[in-house]
């Protein structure tokens, strides 16, 4: 049952007026204790609440952190994990950490590149989602409500059981949460005929700073704007989306093509920047660029897949890439017809004949430890640009690098930037990402972390400038954080805030600083709410 505001409004006072200041270990005490004592089923929610003290901390904590960087005896825990079973426990939460002095951790699928949803080094709580994660699909509207800790694999396959002609415009990862997903966009293999996901949200269901429960017409259309591509953890715990379904063909057409260097493959992946935003809206060819052995015993070189899927059959997509992009010798063979569901598995790299309750498994296999990065390229790399790329794969730390290009163009070229706070629409050919995966030990792991530093400055030519763009999902502390303590000021925000959000990001700092004035919501990177007076200050 919803907590009237009325109730809500009182509650928060005699709280406030109630609070004192403790130790840590009397604020996670006295935070237990408020959670049971003002939750209308208090059996109800002692039965979501873990302590330290609890045998299944550990377990429940682990579970969802997808980074094993941050897995490790040193890194911080919290006081309390909450996995709500119901909207109720997640407004009482709310109440009670702000008036107990803890921070806000929210975790829907636990992949943030810098765990920010569950690491915090001030006292925090978790917020995890896990138990909030419902899929309603109406097939005669091309609807759905999903609940903000289901994972993209969750909804894929719930949309899947109701029709083989909808989809959804969302991640190639199954295992990532729908939550933080749409949140900072989302996206996916069909982002060129139908946007991002948070392009194609049509609603929401959000937990604000005052414990209300809000809809897209009680929200606002300020915040409800921001909410789709602004970020999680800055303005409130998005509990449900509504997001409208597209349509898919009943067959479509995928293929995976790889070349080595010694195969041609510099001049492809060359070719392949000129037509990759400019074909048909239908077709998407992403690449994955690894380092393998090479033909020759001993030595190695880079890889290019070219991996593809199409809306349509063979027939259809075969003569598009003999126009546009010959150069790459696709025969027929190389293509597979199968369902749009089916393609979901086969670009996340399942083997043929995988069951598609695999769709399912919230935990991906292997977890890894890894840091990545993020670009938007605007001008062709040239064929020297390229060969420096090859030669930093051929370092020792580039043998556990992959590098992702996902062209844009179609439909990310129509929506102007400002429909919502994602701002990188029109220009940009593609976006490309770069991750290595982190060796055992400190010294290990920091070297190759710096080898993506390396290359981050390497690109810097040849990507986006003034501001260089990164993407909010892709989460980078190295372009800067928020105080631990105190306000930050908007210059300092700014910093890495325009880089994630361009102009949009004012906006986005207006309607922070108006529903969430105390900056209860935050994080590292979280949207700062800044008084107009430090603004024009600039502190």
């Amino acid at each position: 049952m919803e907590i009237p505001s009325s109730s809500l409004l009182s509650l928060s006072l005699v709280l406030l007026f109630s609070f004192v200041l403790a130790t840590s270990a009397d604020v996670h005490e006295n935070f237990v204790q408020c959670l049971t004592s003002h939750s209308e089923n208090a059996t109800s929610i002692s039965q979501v609440i873990y302590t330290p003290n609890n045998s299944s901390y550990t377990s429940v904590l682990d579970f969802s952190i997808r980074n094993l960087r941050f897995l490790t005896p040193e890194t911080p825990k919290p006081l309390v994990i909450i996995t709500p079973s119901h909207e109720s426990h997640i407004q009482v939460a709310i109440i009670c950490a702000r008036n107990h002095g803890l921070q806000i951790r929210i975790r829907s699928g636990g992949h943030d590149f810098e765990g920010l949803s569950y690491v915090s080094h001030v006292p925090f709580f978790i917020l995890d989602l896990i138990n909030l994660r419902s899929v309603s699909v109406d097939v005669e509207s091309s609807t759905a409500w999903v609940q903000a800790g289901a994972t993209i694999g969750e909804l894929y396959y719930s949309i899947a059981e109701k029709s083989k002609t909808l989809a959804f415009p969302a991640g190639i990862c199954p295992t990532v949460g729908v939550g933080g997903h749409i949140s900072g966009g989302g996206y996916g293999m069909i982002l060129r005929k139908f946007g991002l996901a948070a392009d194609n949200v049509i609603d929401a269901r959000i937990i604000d700073v005052n414990g209300r429960i809000l809809d897209r017409e009680s929200m606002g259309e300020d915040l409800f704007w921001a909410i789709r591509g602004g970020a999680g953890g800055s303005f409130g715990v998005v509990i449900e989306w509504k997001i409208k379904l597209v349509p898919v063909p009943s067959i479509v057409t995928v293929f995976k093509v790889s070349r080595t260097l010694e195969q041609n493959a510099t001049m492809l992946l060359h070719r392949w920047q000129y037509i990759a935003d400019k074909i048909d809206d239908d077709l998407v060819v992403i690449t994955n660029i690894t380092r393998v052995n090479s033909s020759e015993e001993g030595n190695k070189t880079a890889q290019v897949s070219f991996v593809s899927l199409f809306l349509g059959r063979v027939d259809e997509l075969f003569p598009l890439m003999q126009k546009n992009f010959p150069e790459l010798g696709l025969v027929k063979e190389d293509c597979r017809e199968m369902s749009w569901i089916e393609s979901t598995l086969y670009i996340a790299g399942f083997s043929s004949g995988t069951s598609l309750d695999v769709l399912l498994d919230r935990i991906p296999d292997p977890r890894i430890s890894l840091k990545g990065k993020l670009d938007y390229v605007k001008e062709p790399i040239s064929e020297i640009g390229l060969e420096g790329l090859w030669k930093r794969l051929n370092e020792e730390e580039g043998a556990a690098a992959q590098i992702i290009t996902i062209p844009y163009g179609g439909k990310m070229s129509e929506i102007p930037e400002s429909e919502t706070p994602f701002p990188h629409r029109a220009g940009n050919i593609y976006h490309i990402a770069y991750f290595v995966i982190l060796e055992e030990g400190v010294e290990l792991s920091n070297r190759y972390v710096d080898w993506t530093r390396r290359l981050y400055s390497y690109l810097a030519p040849y990507v986006s400038k003034s501001p260089r763009e990164a993407y909010a999902n892709y989460r980078d502390l190295d372009l800067g954080q928020n105080n631990d303590k105190g306000n930050t000021s908007y210059a300092q925000a700014s910093i890495w805030g325009v880089k994630y959000f361009k102009n949009n990001f004012k906006r986005l700092v207006h309607v922070k600083t108006m529903v969430d004035p105390s900056n209860f919501f935050r994080h590292e990177q979280s949207i700062p709410a800044v008084s107009p007076w430090g603004k024009k200050r600039g502190n």
